[in-house]
């Protein structure tokens, strides 16, 4: 079995605009990670930080299409995801992201499905907030105790 997770969402901004929120750090960190250590450019390493859990994660960048895909490999076990960006009009981007090539069976497997399904789909809500309404709503930093006062 070789499943395929994929979340999907609208965003009513420019397919430029939301493909740029993807290779920007300085952007995504408004609605996934604290920081990063550069932009996702194809060929390079990255690294993620998410600092309420003191956590980091090596992205390796495996290729970039402008404004039409973003693939990396990253996570453990590492496994592949692409950003697909589908222009729908001028002001209207249909993003998906998909979480393949996952080394798991068994019990192993559903766990990373129900928590990787989760995870980006709270990444595309973020990120739909963030662009279209400039909503900064720390779905990531809240998802998971410890909650900060």
């Amino acid at each position: 079995m070789n499943p395929t997770i994929e979340v999907q969402m609208l965003i009513r901004k420019p397919v430029t605009e939301v493909f740029q929120a993807f290779i920007d750090p300085s952007i995504t960190a408004k609605f996934w990670f604290s920081s990063a250590t550069g932009r996702l450019e194809q060929g390079t390493t990255v690294e993620w930080t998410w600092q309420k859990y003191q956590f980091t994660a090596q992205v390796e960048v495996l290729e970039v299409t402008t404004d039409k895909r973003i693939q990396i490999k990253w996570g453990k076990p590492k496994t592949t995801v692409d950003f697909i960006f589908e222009k729908v009009s001028e002001n209207q981007t249909y993003l998906k992201i998909r979480n393949y090539d996952i080394p798991l069976q068994g019990a192993e497997l559903i766990s990373f499905i129900i928590d990787s399904t989760g995870g980006f789909t709270t990444v595309v809500d973020g990120a739909k907030a963030w662009l279209e309404q400039g909503i900064q709503l720390s779905l990531v930093e809240d998802k998971f105790p410890p909650f900060n006062a």
